[in-house]
């Protein structure tokens, strides 16, 4: 899930949510090395998965807490599969974009969506809402997968 508002905030390097200091530990340059290796979106429990393949110790609870304040940091972008369940990885750009994935390889690709932002803030101002966020996660078929169908 991509939610931002308008303008992103520019990154922080050293992130800090909810009391939890995430740069400069040792389970977060190590998260930091996963999610800098894994080019698609992954659940924290691939990612938990992967660290613990590396031999880091580092507990799921630890991970989602990391990933979380490395999202509202702008360091990680987020989306909900089909499924519902969270996706997380690197984010790529410091601008406000969107995602396009493959539903059948999860392949994804950051996208600008000017059209989106004003659709989305002229929808918030007709139902008299400002400073209004939004989310859009859109799914269709990559062309590889599409070659592969027809």
């Amino acid at each position: 899930m991509t939610s931002h508002s308008t303008a992103r905030p520019p990154r922080q390097t050293s992130a800090v949510g909810r009391g939890t200091r995430v740069r400069g530990t040792r389970q977060a340059e190590a998260l930091g090395q996963v999610l800098a290796d894994l080019p698609e979106f992954r659940s924290a429990q691939d990612i938990h998965a992967e660290l613990r393949r590396r031999g880091e110790r580092v507990g799921l609870t630890t991970v989602y807490r990391h990933l979380q304040v490395l999202s509202e940091g702008g360091g990680v972008d987020t989306l909900r599969d089909e499924t519902g369940e969270t996706l997380y990885r690197r984010c790529e750009s410091s601008t406000h974009h969107h995602h396009v994935t493959c539903r059948s390889c999860g392949r994804s690709v950051e996208v600008e969506g000017r059209a989106i932002e004003r659709w989305a803030e002229r929808v918030a101002a007709e139902a008299g809402f400002t400073d209004a966020d939004h989310t859009v996660e859109i799914f269709g078929l990559c062309p590889d997968c599409t070659a592969e169908r027809a």
